[in-house]
C-alpha cells in the first residue's frame, strides 16, 4: 500500500524518523467506531486499538485519535491487526463545541487540505449556517470551498451565489448538481492527488451522492430527503475516509444539524471581515453598532450595503464566542486549581517522611 496516496509525505516522515529507529510503523485512521479503528498502512488495512500507556496520557488532557489522523503503530502480519501509541502532528483539524452543555472540543476530521462545504439549493439554503461553517474552517487550517449543490431544484441560482459570495469574498462557490452529474468535473480539478477534502454540510444537502459519484460507484447509501421542509436524514451515520480514484483521499460526514462554535477570534474575524472594516470607521472605538452617532455598521445597514441579517448574525456568533471564551478561562482555572492541589498534597507526603 503506497501511503503517498493518502497524502504521506516528506515533512511527515522526517517527523516520523525517530519512531522509525524504534520499530514503529505508520498508519491513517479511515473509521472509528466504539473506540476500535480502522486503517490504512503499508500492510494495506488493519484494525487497531489505543495502547494502556496512549489511552492514560488521553484521559489525563490529551485527545483521541480522529479520523484523517496518521498515528504511529506496530502491527501483527498475522491477524492484521495493530496498536496505536501516539498520533502524528497535525497540520489542520476541524472542531466544534460538543453538543450539550459541556465545554469541550471534537474533532471532526484531521489533516485536511481543503473543506468543501456543501449546501443545498433547495429549501436548506442557509446564508447564515455557512457563515458559521466558514468560521470553524478558518480555524481549522483548512482552505475552504463551498459546493451549492442541487441546482436543478432551484430557479435563482445566480442570485443564490450572489448571495453567498457577499459572505464569502475570494472563496471559490460550485454550483452542481449531483443527481444530473452536472458541475462534477469542476470539483475534481480541486481533488488532486496526495491532497484530502473533507465534505461537510447538514442532512440532505447530498455528501453521500456526490462521495458516490466522485468514488465512482455507491460508497454511501442514499435517502431521500423530507418532502414539505427539505430536511435530510442521517445517510451517513459515521465519518469515514476514502481513496478516490484519481487519486486524493476524501471524508465524508455525517449531517451536523447543530454545529457549535469552537474557534478564536481571529477566525471570526476572517469570516466577517466587512463589518470588522466597517467597525474601524465608526467614531467611538467602543461602539456596540447599535444607537451611538456616527456609527459606520448602521449606516451601512440603512443603506443596504450591509444585510442586516448577516450583522445580527455577526452579533449572535460573537457572543457565542466570548461565552465560549469564558467557559474555557474558567475550565483552566479549575485545572491549574486541582493541579496546585496534587502537588501540594504530594509534597505533604514527601515531608511527612522526615518528621
Amino acid at each position: 500500500m503506497k501511503l503517498e496516496l493518502f497524502g504521506w509525505n516528506s515533512a511527515l516522515a522526517c517527523s516520523f524518523e525517530p519512531y522509525a529507529k524504534d520499530g514503529y510503523s505508520v498508519g491513517r485512521i479511515t473509521l472509528e467506531y466504539r473506540g476500535e479503528y480502522t486503517l490504512y498502512s503499508e500492510l494495506g488495512e488493519v484494525r487497531a486499538k489505543i495502547s494502556g500507556k496512549l489511552r492514560h496520557q488521553i484521559t489525563d488532557g490529551g485527545e483521541f485519535p480522529a479520523i484523517g489522523d496518521w498515528v504511529v503503530i506496530k502491527t501483527r502480519q498475522n491477524e492484521q491487526s495493530a496498536t496505536i501509541y501516539g498520533i502524528m502532528p497535525r497540520k489542520s483539524k476541524f472542531s466544534r463545541k460538543t453538543v450539550g452543555g459541556k465545554t469541550s472540543e471534537q474533532i471532526v476530521a484531521a489533516n485536511i487540505d481543503t473543506a468543501l462545504l456543501v449546501s443545498g439549493l433547495d429549501n436548506d439554503f442557509n446564508l447564515r449556517r455557512i457563515e458559521r461553517y466558514l468560521i470553524l474552517t478558518w480555524e481549522s487550517g483548512a482552505n475552504p470551498i463551498i459546493v451549492l449543490n442541487k441546482a436543478d431544484a432551484c430557479s435563482e441560482v445566480e442570485q443564490c451565489v450572489a448571495e453567498v459570495e457577499a459572505i464569502a469574498p475570494g472563496v471559490p462557490i460550485i454550483v452542481l448538481s449531483a443527481v444530473l452529474k452536472q458541475g462534477l468535473d469542476e470539483l475534481k480539478n480541486y481533488i488532486q492527488p496526495g491532497m484530502t477534502v473533507a465534505m461537510l454540510g447538514s442532512s440532505g444537502v447530498g455528501k453521500s451522492t456526490i462521495a458516490n459519484q466522485l468514488m465512482g460507484g455507491e460508497l454511501q447509501k442514499v435517502q431521500p430527503v423530507r418532502h414539505g421542509d427539505n430536511r435530510g436524514k442521517h445517510t451517513t451515520t459515521h465519518r469515514e475516509l476514502f481513496l478516490l480514484p484519481g487519486g486524493g483521499v476524501i471524508i465524508d460526514t455525517p449531517g451536523m444539524r447543530e454545529i457549535q462554535i469552537w474557534a478564536t477570534e481571529t477566525s471570526f474575524e476572517q469570516t466577517f471581515t466587512d463589518i470588522e472594516m466597517l467597525a474601524k470607521k465608526c467614531r467611538f472605538r467602543d461602539c456596540q453598532h447599535s444607537h451611538e452617532p456616527d456609527c459606520a455598521v448602521q449606516n451601512a445597514i440603512l443603506q443596504g450595503v450591509l444585510d442586516e441579517r448577516r450583522f445580527l448574525n455577526y452579533q449572535k456568533l460573537h457572543k457565542e464566542l466570548n461565552y465560549l471564551s469564558r467557559k474555557q478561562r474558567q475550565l483552566k482555572q479549575l485545572e491549574n486549581k486541582s493541579k496546585w492541589k496534587k502537588i501540594t498534597k504530594a509534597m505533604r507526603q514527601h515531608y511527612k517522611r522526615y518528621d
